[in-house]
């Protein structure tokens, strides 16, 4: 009897596979961006321009070794939470009430178009003034900047649901909260999900530029503070290394906390593809 031939499958080597995976190509355009940057930082040879990765890297160890850095880090992050935290529940609630009625609906739409063009740097004034230098007047300026890109994302996202899903859940009974929370929010989570991310990133920017401009004190301030005193004393190579954890910082909630959101929610639910 002569033998059935089975088919033969060409599996890809595991080597081409890891090299053809993100993580390889971020690593690769990191790495090309760390050699150009040492390569013209030593071609300029001028440190208090723009010192190397390599002092760069060395002020940062540092710095971390000293405590200051991370206690820095902390204090920005304790107070960036917090504004953020408040601002997503503020528009949480705006565009609850915008999906609810015509006139949450009206109101969103008037405070939207009058305070998102609005930097939220150019509140630092009235912040001064209502509540002082120190980590309120942060807060204010936070909430404001996460507020508005959060609530026009998740409204945006609620226009975009089905009709037929949402009478699927009049047909079920729901009314106001839970139709919001158990039809809308599932059904808008992608750009809820991309709202939140903006906002996190608006969040950053305005906090560093707040600490950059009064910070809170000299022995409170954050990450923004730790770069602006590392400017005046002509510390290059610090302020690098400020900039630098800035931006680790938030690769790592990026990588972390909003993939693995990602994972666990659209993806698992099969709104977006992996």
């Amino acid at each position: 009897m002569s033998e059935i031939a089975t088919p033969k499958f060409v599996r890809a080597p595991t080597l081409r596979r890891a090299l053809e995976g993100t993580p390889w190509r971020r690593f690769v355009i990191l790495a090309g961006f760390a050699l150009a940057w040492e390569l013209y930082a030593r071609w300029l040879d001028n440190a208090l321009l723009l010192p190397t990765l390599g002092a760069t890297l060395s002020a940062l160890w540092s710095a971390i070794l000293s405590g200051e850095l991370p206690s820095r880090a902390l204090t920005s992050l304790r107070v960036l939470i917090t504004g953020y935290a408040l601002g997503v529940a503020v528009a949480a609630v705006l565009t609850t009430l915008a999906a609810l009625s015509r006139w949450g609906n009206e109101a969103l739409g008037l405070l939207t178009s009058m305070f998102n063009p609005l930097p939220a740097i150019a509140l630092l004034p009235i912040a001064l003034l209502w509540f002082g230098v120190g980590t309120p007047s942060l807060i204010f300026v936070i909430v404001h900047s996460v507020l508005w890109p959060v609530a026009l994302a998740c409204y945006g996202g609620f226009l975009a649901v089905p009709p037929t899903l949402q009478m699927a859940g009049r047909n079920l009974g729901l009314s106001g909260g839970r139709f919001v929370a158990e039809i809308l929010v599932p059904a808008a989570f992608p750009q809820i999900l991309s709202g939140l991310r903006i906002g996190w990133a608006f969040a950053w920017r305005t906090l560093i530029a707040a600490e950059l401009v009064f910070g809170v004190s000299a022995r409170s301030g954050g990450i923004g503070w730790f770069i602006y005193t590392s400017r005046a004393q002509l510390e290059t190579a610090s302020v690098f290394a400020g900039l630098l954890t800035v931006i680790l910082i938030g690769l790592l909630v990026e990588g972390v906390i909003f993939r693995s959101l990602t994972r666990i929610t659209v993806q698992r639910w099969g709104q977006v593809q992996p």
